[in-house]
């Protein structure tokens, strides 16, 4: 449902001030110590953003993809890692649920997801699966009662942290591929869910990601979500538009946000008497990155507005993200390149956003899969 006029103005100027006058000071804490304050945890729970996307009707805000993705165009000016936290609950952890879950399921788990009392996992990729989601090897068996997982996730988002894994296990051995996957909804301290030590990680540090280990974890059958066998692949894949354009949207607010730094620091710093933005080369870079930026922000809100009509947008979306990803790793360069000497020091930060920025061009989907959704969809529609 969407919100009128002046309450989302009202969302999207809290969420601005909340980053800029709570969030950004912490940058460089969360970045040495790894971890997001707990006081600011519940600070976030109190805004809302837990359940920007969750249903009015399970405690959420029930934004619309518009709505959704103007929060993002905010809330992504800062580490990634507070986006991060709140990301699953909103999109991947939660969007399968609401879309297939049964009603039982959903008001179970939807409105503790909303509030942020839990916090969602989403737990697909494996070892020898990962762009090849279907090959995944996980197995959930039948026993009395319900199902036994075996199997390891690996670079879980917020596992060591969830309180509930969405996992996708094959249920059918001798069904082929997607067909014979099923998603679970297990809940953390199940017996035999194991987590791993946290993953050591280039960069987009207070996130922490883990493998998540099934040693004959035993689930009961109304943890198949759903209640439904076969159905897994096929939520995973109905969830992906939503968060591919949450990404895309938290890449363009990145790189707005070190466009912001460059321009500010290229009409500070002085070389040859005067200020650096005074040279073409330098007016070059910053022009580029605006223009790619502005082109961005414009396809995740017109595919977004796409979406909310109803319309089918897994190819627009698919030409988001690998445009977003793709270009806020080049503003990130440019970035560095504005700020000298400076940009490789850890002071300014700079050298942060720019190993944070690597990671969007992998998750939800690598650029050279969004290449190959784009390309294939092409080819459906022309056929």
């Amino acid at each position: 449902m969407a919100l009128d006029q002046e309450t989302m103005q009202g969302l999207l100027e809290t969420v601005s001030r909340f980053v800029r006058e709570r969030l950004k000071p912490l940058e460089h804490q969360v970045a040495d110590e790894d971890a997001i304050p707990p006081d600011v945890r519940r600070e976030i729970a109190e805004l809302g953003l837990f359940g920007l996307s969750i249903p009015e009707e399970f405690g959420g805000l029930g934004l619309t993809m518009e709505e959704e993705v103007q929060v993002a165009f905010e809330l992504g000016k800062t580490s990634p890692a507070f986006r991060s936290l709140v990301g699953t609950n909103n999109g991947i952890g939660s969007q399968g649920l609401i879309l297939d879950g049964t009603e039982e399921q959903k008001r179970r788990y939807l409105p503790r997801l909303a509030s942020g009392e839990l916090i969602s996992s989403f737990a697909l990729t494996e070892p020898e699966a990962g762009s090849d989601a279907a090959s995944l090897k996980t197995m959930a068996t039948r026993v009395n009662g319900g199902y036994a997982i075996n199997g390891t996730k690996r670079f879980i988002t917020n596992a060591p942290h969830a309180g509930l894994f969405t996992v996708f296990a094959r249920t059918d051995p001798e069904q082929p591929g997607a067909r014979g996957v099923s998603a679970f909804l297990v809940e953390a301290g199940t017996p035999g869910l194991i987590l791993g030590p946290n993953d050591r990680k280039m960069g987009q540090k207070g996130s922490h990601t883990c493998d998540v280990i099934f040693e004959d974890c035993h689930v009961p059958a109304d943890a198949l979500l759903g209640e439904r066998e076969g159905q897994g692949f096929r939520t995973a894949m109905k969830v992906l538009d939503r968060g591919r354009l949450h990404i895309s949207a938290i890449c363009v607010a990145m790189a707005e946000r070190l466009i912001e730094d460059s321009l500010r620091y290229a009409m500070e710093r002085k070389q040859f008497g005067q200020p650096i933005a005074e040279f073409q080369l330098v007016q070059a870079m910053l022009a580029d990155s605006r223009t790619e930026a502005y082109a961005a922000r414009c396809m995740v809100l017109e595919t977004a507005r796409r979406k909310d009509r109803l319309e089918d947008v897994a190819t627009e979306a698919a030409c988001s993200k690998l445009f977003a990803s793709e270009m806020v790793g080049r503003v990130a360069d440019r970035a560095v390149q504005i700020h000298g000497g400076a940009g490789y020091m850890a002071d300014y930060g700079v050298e942060r956003f720019y190993r944070d920025a690597r990671l969007f061009r992998i998750y939800e989907g690598t650029s050279q899969i969004q290449q190959l959704v784009i390309a294939r969809n092409m080819a459906k529609e022309l056929s």
